[in-house]
């Protein structure tokens, strides 16, 4: 019996299916405290909001994205994804590339705005920073409203103006939600490639979720480009915490500011 699964729900549901697989790997790995940028009891005292409200909150948020991919992949329907196969390595590496900066660009600018308008950040934005220490499986713990414009319009923008195929969107969606994910662990391990790729990572991400840097490092999921270029880059430094694990600090020259 021949049993096929389209490209558009392939799409629409393996990056789903990423997110909670990858963020659960990470769920023992925080049991090793001296790669912890926070002790494990900060993460249970300083977040304001419980672990299964989070675990709702991004189901919730993953329901709106899977229904606003269907009707996307409905609108953009293609059949011909015979012709994605077949397209050059250098067309669908380039459709890769540009898919992240408009991703990049368009997470800079609302996430920023969010922060410096303060009726969406008091009713919408500041849900996703009751996560004061973050982890893996709450990287997508927002606002419906924000999970909406940032994630999914974002998501839809990269997809329309890259050009990309569904088959190829299942690639690009699925490490974009690894990336967010590793963002959000609150680890610092050995031989993480993010670490080496990406300036943008788990302790630059970090610094932005503490009240010193809430007005720096907005960038997301991918390079620190527009932080650096309209001068909301903090640079960090990391450094071993009293009692085990690292911390993440802003770097000497940012301390005054």
């Amino acid at each position: 019996m021949d049993f096929n699964v389209s490209d558009e729900i392939l799409g629409t549901f393996v990056p789903i299916l990423v997110y909670w697989v990858y963020s659960g790997i990470y769920i023992p790995l925080g049991s090793f405290e001296n790669y912890r940028l926070h002790s494990k009891k900060d993460e249970d005292e300083k977040n304001l909001v419980s672990k299964w409200t989070v675990v709702k909150g991004v189901l919730l948020q993953q329901t709106v994205q899977a229904v606003v991919a269907i009707l996307l992949f409905t609108v953009t329907g293609n059949d011909s994804d015979a012709s994605a196969v077949q397209q050059p390595s250098l067309v669908l590496l380039r459709q890769f590339v540009i898919a992240m900066l408009v991703l990049d660009t368009w997470q800079y600018f609302m996430h920023r705005y969010m922060h410096h308008n303060k009726f969406l950040y008091r009713h919408i934005h500041s849900q996703h920073h009751r996560l004061v220490v973050p982890y893996s499986f709450g990287a997508l713990y927002n606002h419906p409203a924000e999970g909406l414009l940032l994630d999914t319009i974002g998501g839809a923008l990269s997809f329309l103006l890259s050009g990309m195929s569904p088959r190829m969107s299942i690639l690009f969606f699925s490490f974009a939600t690894i990336k967010t994910v590793d963002d959000h662990c609150g680890l610092w391990l050995p031989g993480n490639l993010f670490h080496f790729f990406f300036r943008n990572n788990s302790a630059y991400h970090d610094i932005h979720h503490q009240l010193f840097g809430t007005k720096y490092n907005y960038s997301q999921p991918f390079f620190v480009m527009w932080d650096r270029i309209l001068g909301t880059y903090m640079p960090y430094s990391l450094e071993k915490r009293a009692g085990g694990g690292l911390e993440a600090k802003p770097a000497k020259d940012c301390k005054d500011q």
